[in-house]
């Protein structure tokens, strides 16, 4: 249904205004979603959007890399674009699951940016910052931080890499701000 509803709904974006998509992904615990917060408090020129605001068990299809959530958030970020500010979309995505996506044609392009870490600093914070003591879930987000350090340039398009083990997470939303606004320099807007 949901994904009938992004085929239609990418029909009535052909004549909206297209701006770029800033993509912020990353492992479970490396910071991203309080850097993410640390810029919704200050920014005015950008709206951030956490994207686990809107899971629900329903979109949990892996086996579709969570197409109908891919679709949702794109259709969303387009429509709130609209107000000709970009939106950077903070949450676990990667490029092959948004640029199949219906939605992605609302949008002049796609900039994807991961926050990453070493894997003893990844573990650290998962095990003592968070309390985690699942180890299926430990493994998955270490796996998934050496997924990104390892594909990044393999990935259509890049993805930029952000290593954050020796930065505060202050330092890591500035450097991430810099990419943005340098990202937002080269598109005619």
């Amino acid at each position: 249904m949901i994904l009938d509803l992004a085929k239609e709904g990418t029909k009535n974006m052909e004549s909206s205004k297209k701006l770029p998509l800033f993509i912020i992904t990353g492992a479970s615990c490396v910071g991203k979603s309080t850097m993410a917060e640390i810029l919704f408090k200050r920014e005015t020129e950008y709206i951030v959007m956490e994207s686990d605001l809107l899971w629900d068990d329903i979109y949990n299809t892996p086996e579709d890399d969570y197409r109908n959530y891919r679709e949702l958030w794109l259709r969303l970020c387009s429509i709130i674009s609209q107000i000709e500010k970009p939106v950077v979309l903070c949450g676990c995505a990667v490029p092959k699951q948004l640029e199949v996506c219906y939605g992605r044609s609302g949008f002049s392009s796609i900039y994807y940016l991961a926050i990453v870490c070493d894997d003893e600093v990844l573990e650290e914070r998962i095990c003592h910052g968070r309390g985690v003591t699942d180890d299926n879930w430990i493994k998955s987000s270490i796996d998934f931080n050496r997924w990104l350090k390892d594909n990044a340039n393999k990935t259509t398009p890049n993805i930029k890499l952000l290593n954050n083990s020796r930065l505060t997470l202050e330092e890591t939303a500035e450097i991430a701000d810099t990419w943005i606004r340098e990202c937002m320099k080269s598109e005619k807007f």
